[in-house]
């Protein structure tokens, strides 16, 4: 059988949607157009996948119905004439925007699922990778290739289609992708895509020219964001009118009979063009002007037809041999908005299409088979005259660009004054002057287009892409690639192999590395590359006498040291394994492993973490969870300061407890370092056994060290061992879990003979950011004559700003990251939130929101929440989402310690939270307060935000807000004032956008 489909639309939960995209109006429209199944869209939203479980029945396989009763609701509601049955395919849209070849990829994709069973598995990944509940069409940091992945391991028996693939911004081959093919994009995947949709502002023909697409079924569909847009574009079936019917013709072209389609020219990217400057241009104008607007002189958007002029293969015309047909339509609305000179959605046309639909039928068979003599009796002869030159694709064309709709006429103005309108009537034209002529194109036979337009502008076939210009940097620490020490199996000798260690490293990291014998102590500051130099450093020791068994390295974390033995992988392969990484914990485990036996401990001890040491407390006292939180925050202070005697009200508890420990064959995480300390220092023998086993020790981020673990380092290195320290004094920020930065500078009061070295070149921060970090430590700053010298020169003043209120200031950093995105949705465009003529290369990663305080997040998740932006909050579950995914950081300023981002946002930079009071009294040193400030700002590599709000509730009262003293001490020089932009502005424009959809 025949029938129309359109198979890709969005529910009322879509951004910038009409409220009346339910399923009920959707349904009645699809009658009023004539199409028989549509999309139910935004099937992975929860509240509309409730909503179409519960108002969906079964029908033909893999397609549903409305249930009866709304069924005969609908049909009450339409002329009888259109009544007829309308089917549902469950179709999503994702929004794809990741990094991939260091390029940022904006790519939408269509999936389709033929059961509820199927859906559901699909949106219950998605809701383990990003932010499901906020838009229909979801946002996602996901490579394309993985969302095809996941649509395979899913839903193995529905189908992938990249969507609307022309358009600029979000599709797999617009001007600003970075694809030039679909393999590109998909990879080994590829071969599970047999059709792409061409979009509105592209035709059949204009996609023909391109070789490349002959193996994809071309598709159309109306994109709707309201239900009368149905159909605008649409696809044609000669098939049973199933789910897996429709798969298979589109898979083997089979039944499939082409498209509806737009006139290309009323698609809103069709030219090139610059909205706000109201310039449209040809492909020819945009590169004899260098891809620049001719008034402001900014990138103009790139459009369809020059993107296809870019990739295509084939000459205008060419059609390949069994390409599907498509007829090229004016809504019906669109006309008589034309012939009434009234606009489209007026009362006046409202009654003339309601008077044809009631007397003639659907809205396709009006435009396209019905009699002219039955249009003359129901209307005027105006739309008979426009009827007849639609038919034979008489048209003139205003094509649209950068986001604005083109328009589509059938008269020139003068034809359809009063004055003209006989004169028309008894003298119609044989020809419209239009340098757009297209013949006639019908679904059987579509013939050669005429494109006048090209041959006007004299378009060159030269393929030029005036935009592509890119400085790619490198990922390790500012360096460049090409410094990286090689496989040692692709150099020359030995010899050569040791030199290349030290390639990468510049005049004091070398320094550092080279350093043989002795204590050194390294100051490292920010970005100054301190985990190049500590592992180049392991590595030169290795290739010049130490052996890799006798070498420690110690961290405080494990992605830290995770990250120590990558590095040392590619530096040393063939020695790397045998090189001791730990973290002190780690390593104070291995201790107790191998020597526990002498303090009683058994071979099987169990490390429990805090909260099975709260349940222990809990059933060694009778006491609930919540008391036994204080108790074992009591045990922990006494067991990390192991010079102090036990309080006298803890020693009955601490008693206690330590023998619940021990019939638990169990210790603590603290007892990781207190045992092993214990144990060093009792046994003389032992201490020597692993002094001589750890001949050459590395102590990373020695800034953080607690009295503790400062003891186990000077129990395993005595006075002149080899042993490195490197950290900065400037970033001690965890005095809140024991750490004591003053222990950084006993160490050389300890190791008299150190030797001293700085790292004083930034290889991560612009030169502004660098001198307002040393501006706002300055006061308090515990290196001597403190200096660093940014590589990077240029780049942005600081932006600080000013909320009216917490919300305001979160909207101000979602706003801003949209703009800095160029646009994550059509609606950042439509709604002026972003111009997308920014030339950052950022995606989701590539962004972190810092605070003081975890209560600062709740409003800015919700924020981001109503975006539609992907975050990775304080308090997720990291394990949970999928790694694949980009999000958006929001995290502490203390979490933020060891992490580098593009652009870094710091907010609540007021007195009160930076630095943190409770009331009056500080939460830590106003010197470490400073230090954690210095930190935070020396996250951004390229920009930096430094925002507060005027209001903000604080211990459950609105109170007035100073900004942060740590910003007084910073030039002005280096600040720029940004203000928000006034909202009424953002919303009238998207109000006129949703107008148009």
């Amino acid at each position: 059988m025949s029938f129309i489909a359109d198979l890709h639309i969005h529910s009322k939960y879509s951004r910038a949607t009409s409220r009346d995209c339910d399923l009920e109006h959707l349904s009645a429209w699809a009658q009023r157009k004539g199409i028989s199944v549509i999309g139910t869209g935004d099937f992975t939203h929860p509240a509309w996948m409730a909503e179409l479980s519960e108002k969906l029945v079964p029908a033909e396989p893999g397609l549903f119905r409305l249930n009866h009763e709304i069924e005969k609701q609908v049909a009450s509601t339409l002329p009888a004439i259109c009544r007829s049955e309308v089917r549902f395919m469950l179709q999503v849209e994702i929004s794809n925007i990741y990094k991939k070849a260091e390029c940022t990829r904006k790519v939408h994709n269509l999936i389709y699922a033929p059961d509820f069973i199927q859906a559901k598995a699909f949106a219950a990944k998605l809701g383990s990778i990003g932010n499901i509940t906020s838009d229909g069409r979801p946002i996602l940091g996901l490579d394309a290739h993985d969302l095809l992945e996941i649509q395979l391991e899913t839903v193995p028996d529905g189908f992938f289609v990249p969507a609307h693939i022309w358009t600029p911004w979000f599709a797999v081959l617009g001007s600003k992708s970075g694809f030039d093919s679909i393999e590109e994009c998909f990879d080994d995947l590829t071969k599970y895509i047999f059709a792409v949709e061409t979009g509105l502002s592209s035709d059949p023909a204009m996609n023909w020219r391109l070789s490349a697409l002959d193996s994809y079924r071309l598709i159309s569909n109306s994109d709707a964001h309201s239900p009368a847009k149905l159909g605008r574009e649409s696809c044609r079936f000669n098939t049973t009118m199933d789910f897996f019917a429709i798969r298979q013709a589109l898979a083997t072209g089979v039944g499939y009979n082409g498209t509806i389609e737009f006139f290309p020219e009323e698609g809103k990217y069709h030219l090139d063009g610059h909205r706000d400057c109201s310039q449209r241009l040809s492909p020819k104008e945009t590169i004899d002007n260098n891809g620049l607007c001719p008034t402001c002189g900014k990138p103009v958007t790139v459009g369809v037809l020059h993107r296809v002029e870019e990739l295509a293969d084939r000459s205008d015309g060419f059609k390949p041999e069994h390409a599907a047909g498509y007829k090229s339509l004016v809504p019906l609305c669109e006309i008589l908005g034309e012939i009434n000179r009234v606009g489209a959605t007026s009362q006046t046309v409202t009654r003339a299409y309601q008077n044809l639909l009631n007397n003639l039928g659907s809205e396709f068979y009006v435009l396209e088979h019905a009699p002219l003599e039955d249009i003359a009796h129901n209307s005027s002869s105006l739309l008979v005259e426009a009827l007849t030159r639609l038919r034979h694709g008489k048209v003139k064309c205003d094509a649209g660009y950068d986001g604005e709709y083109g328009v589509i006429r059938l008269f020139e103005p003068k034809e359809l004054t009063d004055t003209n309108k006989t004169a028309l009537l008894f003298n119609l034209p044989d020809k419209v002057t239009n340098y757009n002529e297209k013949k006639e194109n019908t679904i059987q036979d579509k013939s050669e287009i005429d494109n006048d337009m090209q041959k006007q502008d004299n378009i060159d076939s030269v393929k030029v892409d005036p935009y592509e210009s890119e400085i790619k940097n490198s990922k390790d620490e500012g360096l460049p690639n090409k410094f990286i020490p090689q496989n040692n199996k692709e150099l020359e000798s030995e010899v050569t192999f040791k030199k290349s260690l030290l390639a990468g490293l510049d005049v004091q990291q070398k320094q550092a590395a080279q350093l043989r014998e002795g204590p050194v102590i390294i100051i490292a500051g920010p970005g100054t590359g301190k985990t190049r130099t500590l592992t180049h450093r392991i590595a030169w020791q290795i290739k010049n006498g130490a052996t890799a068994e006798q070498c420690l390295a110690i961290t405080f974390t494990r992605r830290a040291a995770n990250e120590l033995q990558e590095r040392l992988a590619k530096l040393i392969p063939d020695d790397y394994t045998n090189v001791t990484i730990a973290t002190f914990h780690s390593l104070g485990l291995i201790i107790l492993r191998e020597f526990g036996k002498y303090i009683g401990l058994s071979l099987n001890f169990e490390v429990l973490d805090a909260q099975q040491q709260k349940e222990l407390i809990a059933k060694a006292f009778n006491q609930k969870l919540s008391t036994a939180h204080k108790l074992r925050e009591e045990i922990t202070r006494y067991k990390r300061n192991i010079g102090d005697n036990l309080p006298n009200d803890l020693t009955g508890s601490y008693k206690t407890y330590q023998q619940a420990l021990h019939n638990a064959n169990a210790v603590d995480f603290d007892d990781l370092i207190r045992l092993p300390v214990l144990l060093l220092k009792d046994s003389q023998k032992i201490k020597e056994q692993l002094q001589h086993r750890f001949v050459w020790i590395s102590v990373d981020e020695f800034q953080d060290v607690d009295p503790l673990q400062y003891c186990l380092l000077t129990l395993l290195a005595p006075p002149n061992a080899n042993i490195c320290v490197i950290g900065d004094p400037d970033q001690s920020i965890y005095a809140f879990r024991g750490s004591d930065v003053e222990l950084f500078w006993r160490f050389t009061k300890d190791y008299p003979s150190t030797k001293q070295i700085k790292l004083n070149r930034n290889y991560r921060s612009s030169d502004a950011i660098i001198k307002a970090a040393l501006q706002a430590i300055a006061p308090m700053s515990l290196v001597p004559a403190r200096e660093i010298e940014p590589i990077i020169k240029g780049g942005c003043k600081l932006i600080i700003h000013s909320a009216a209120s917490e919300r305001a200031e979160a909207e101000f950093v979602v706003h801003n990251i949209e703009q800095l995105l160029a646009g994550h949705s059509f609606f950042s465009f439509d709604s002026k939130r972003a111009s997308g003529n920014e030339t950052t290369n950022l995606s989701f990663s590539d962004f972190a929101i810092l605070f003081r305080n975890n209560s600062q997040s709740q409003i800015l998740c919700e924020a981001f929440a109503n975006s539609g932006l992907p975050v990775q909050a304080p308090g997720d579950d990291p394990e949970v989402f999928d790694p694949r995914a980009e999000k958006i950081t929001l995290l502490t300023l203390h979490a933020a310690k060891g992490l580098e981002f593009k652009v870094v946002f710091i907010v609540g930079c007021e007195d009160g939270l930076i630095p943190l009071r409770f009331g009056n009294e500080l939460a830590a040193s106003l010197a470490e307060e400073r230090r954690l400030f210095f930190v935070g700002m020396t996250r951004a590599r390229d920009k930096l935000f430094l925002t507060r709000a005027r209001k903000r509730l604080r211990f459950g009262k609105m109170i007035d807000t100073a900004a942060s003293p740590f910003i007084d001490d910073i030039e002005q020089v280096l600040l720029e004032k940004r203000q928000q932009e006034l909202k009424r502005k953002t919303q009238k424009a998207a109000a006129k956008q949703l107008e148009l959809l």
